[in-house]
């Protein structure tokens, strides 16, 4: 194997892969890509259900577990990231959301030049192929990125939209325009244009096809250790060969290497490279190449909390989820038939103002007809049962990703401080109350039996926060850790060209960048930061992204 390349891209996860096959496009560009977990030649990668067998399996995942928590309990809760191709994409809920359009351009006020919606729009656009109606002025039609509609719906999922709208959500069919508001259902990386339904993870989409021109080269199973530098200038990786305790090897970039390994692993990355607070640098015995006190800080995250309810009058997939039920949903999927094989977990969403009077949505919801064990993961319950949970979209709680070591084995110190402020408390509890309203609405009266999770007995506000504290959750959206921001802001991390500040040769693409979050899951935003990452290592500007 080659040991020098035009560039090296360290995470084959959402924006990583993006990237490869970006500059694969380059004739004239090398590109190496390194990744510490497996392939995706997994069957439960590609069946779009199967993210429930993947999502603890610590093959296919890293499992942090964060600090314990004051605004949970002290509580330490599993942090999950994707690991292996694909990262993240390959094992999540499958959820395309872009956000609402204030979320960029909110980046571009904070002084990041070519972030508002009107410049990412492009880009969004040039990696979709839209299945489905929806406006061409705002969806991509041609791009690597299969996006399409649940392929099954049913009477609860039309109940929680006609809930929502008597309520005061209205329905909202297409939520990717830049407007999010209302209630409708999702739309998902989930490929339906063949024989059966397909998960469209990003090694799927654009790391395949990239590898095949020639130019691309991947290494799985291979741990960054750190980034090499010649004075300022970074000049490639050191990596350990099958596991963090490996055989060490090293390879160049003739060009730049790119870092996507996600907001928990890219700040103890450029950590441990000595990139990051002077002060925590010396504390783990790694030499101060730039002292940037914004490296692991700003870790946002949304933090959800589901209620759970019986049904009534009507069957659920916790039925058509076990034994000779699913037995048959197997042989559906297989033989290309609806299948709840081929759906995502949450068919329906709807976005809401908590407070009438503000400018933009402030809160998220998530409905599924299914409901689960409690305290057992991924196991449905034996009783008819419906799910809806939700969280603020712009938390105001900050945490920090810090390296304990400059050892790869040794995990990082993660605090996520979930519930910090006042209003991400009365976020939690105003989510208990609007799904109590929604599930009480006439359309759900033939439905909806009874609450079981929290169940009647919490009301007040305290004892809905101490359910919030209990039961309640990441959805792993973490982001903001290496954050972007004009030279202005001594926290920001990378430049609005995605290069970290006070060296050369070095940029960042993932969601770490992100300086606030968006109104949404996360990895359409990041698949958007791999394609503008792209565009920027090869001195393109926007005209390249019309899809």
């Amino acid at each position: 194997m080659a040991t020098e390349f035009d560039f090296i891209i360290v995470g084959a996860g959402s924006a990583g892969c993006v990237v490869a096959h970006r500059l694969a496009e380059s004739a004239q560009a090398s590109v190496c890509v390194v990744e510490a977990g497996p392939s995706d030649r997994n069957l439960y990668v590609q069946i779009p259900a199967g993210y429930i067998k993947n999502i603890f399996n610590p093959r296919r995942t890293w499992v942090f577990k964060s600090e314990p928590v004051p605004g949970v309990g002290h509580k330490s809760l599993q942090l999950l990231v994707g690991k292996g191709l694909g990262g993240s994409s390959s094992i999540n809920g499958m959820v395309y959301g872009r956000g609402h359009a204030a979320d960029y351009d909110g980046w571009a006020q904070l002084g990041n030049r070519g972030w508002s919606f009107d410049d990412v729009l492009p880009y969004f656009r040039k990696s979709e192929r839209r299945i489905g109606a929806g406006d061409d002025s705002a969806h991509g039609r041609n791009g690597p990125l299969t996006v399409s509609d649940p392929i099954i719906g049913g009477p609860l999922c039309e109940a929680f939209e006609a809930a929502a709208e008597q309520v005061g959500i209205p329905r909202v069919r297409d939520y990717n325009t830049g407007q999010v508001d209302g209630a409708g259902p999702y739309q998902f990386t989930i490929d339906t244009s063949g024989i059966r339904p397909v998960r469209q993870s990003t090694a799927r989409a654009f790391l395949k096809p990239a590898v095949a021109t020639g130019r691309v080269t991947v290494l799985t199973d291979s741990y960054a250790e750190a980034i090499t530098f010649e004075g300022r200038r970074a000049t490639g990786i050191r990596y350990r060969a099958g596991s963090p305790a490996g055989e060490r090897r090293e390879i160049r970039a003739r060009r730049e290497v790119i870092v996507s390994a996600g907001a928990l692993n890219t700040p103890r990355l450029l950590q441990i490279s000595g990139i990051g607070p002077a002060e925590l640098l010396g504390s783990i015995g790694v030499p101060v190449i730039q002292d940037a006190p914004g490296v692991g800080a700003n870790l946002v995250d949304h933090f959800q909390l589901r209620l759970a309810a019986r049904v009534k009058n009507c069957s659920t997939l916790n039925e058509r989820g076990r034994g000779l039920a699913l037995g048959r949903e197997i042989i559906r999927w297989l033989a290309g038939r609806p299948s709840i094989l081929g759906m995502g977990p949450v068919p329906m969403r709807a976005y809401y103002r908590s407070d009438p009077v503000q400018d933009n949505i402030d809160t998220q919801l998530s409905f599924t007809p299914a409901s689960y064990r409690e305290g057992l993961p991924g196991l449905l319950d034996h009783y008819p049962g419906m799910t809806c949970g939700g969280y603020r979209l712009h938390p105001r709680s900050r945490g920090w990703v810090r390296a304990k070591s400059a050892d790869i084995a040794v995990p990082p110190e993660i605090q996520p401080n979930y519930l910090a402020t006042e209003w991400d408390r009365e976020g939690v509890v105003d989510v208990v109350r609007k799904v109590r309203q929604i599930f009480s609405a006439e359309a759900f009266q033939p439905y909806f039996d009874a609450e079981m999770l929290p169940g009647k007995d919490v009301q007040s506000d305290d004892e809905i926060l101490g359910f919030a504290r209990q039961y309640g959750g990441t959805v792993y959206h973490h982001v903001g850790t290496a954050r972007m921001g004009p030279e202005s802001d001594r926290s920001a991390v990378v430049d609005d060209q995605l290069r970290v500040r006070g060296v050369t040769g070095l940029r960042v693409a993932d969601a770490s960048i992100m300086p606030t979050t968006v109104s949404a899951p996360t990895n359409a935003a990041t698949i958007m930061i791999g394609e503008k990452a792209a565009d920027m290592i090869l001195g393109r500007g926007n005209a390249t992204a019309a899809a």
